[in-house]
């Protein structure tokens, strides 16, 4: 008969993989590392309720958890922080129709913006990592078909694509006109299916989480 993991020893694992990750774990990255049968949801509910009200507050975001400072204390960091780069209209643009529309193709990017997509501008989405090739439309042709990153939840804060915001939202931000033509809906990402008309490229993932290993000591000068 084993003996149960002490849920304190769980949480103070997590902390430290979540404290160490180069990047957002998700509940399966922090399974592989710790012993198995360890409670990880009680193990993260309990981390989350002991940074609550914190300087640093545990979030989940694109279904991983990250560290993170306080959304009230985002203004001591304000002079400290370099200006992000700046997407442009077109890019602005591009970028909302592959969240909204997705899986779609450039031929559909241009048609729904009424205008050419310039190379250029999904080349900048690609390198920012906003966006990522997903598959292949299976039409004659067999054109790409574009997609949402977990960076791009990350960049905007959203734990999935269903915290997209909706007409309603999007009317009070100014973002939307309020006389719309009867019928005007905003596609919801979500009932896109992939798979039934693409069929996904073979890449590399390479999901394996990264750690900083600082307390390793000094790399090796070549």
């Amino acid at each position: 008969m084993t003996s149960a993991i002490d849920p304190l020893f769980v949480e103070r694992c997590i902390e430290a993989l979540l404290f160490a990750a180069a990047e957002p774990l998700s509940d399966l990255d922090l399974a592989k590392r710790l012993p198995a049968g360890a409670d990880i949801a009680a193990g993260v509910a309990a981390l989350r309720a002991r940074y609550e009200g914190r300087g640093i507050e545990l979030v989940k975001v694109a279904d991983r958890w990250r560290f993170q400072t306080a959304v009230d204390l985002s203004f001591l960091m304000t002079e400290e922080r370099e200006e992000p780069r700046r997407l442009s209209k077109a890019a602005q643009e591009t970028l909302a129709i592959v969240a909204y529309h997705q899986p779609v193709t450039r031929a559909e990017i241009e048609a729904v913006r009424g205008v050419q997509a310039s190379r250029g501008t999904l080349d900048v989405l690609l390198e920012l990592g906003l966006i990522r090739m997903r598959g292949r439309r299976r039409t004659p042709g067999r054109p790409v078909t574009f997609g949402t990153t977990d960076a791009f939840l990350e960049h905007y804060g959203l734990a999935s694509l269903a915290d997209l915001p909706g007409v309603a939202e999007m009317k009070a931000a100014g973002l939307l006109e309020m006389n719309l033509p009867p019928g005007f809906t905003v596609p919801d990402p979500l009932g896109l299916r992939a798979g039934e008309d693409e069929d996904p490229l073979d890449l590399d993932d390479g999901d394996a989480p990264e750690f900083a290993q600082d307390f390793l000591g000094e790399p090796e000068k070549a």
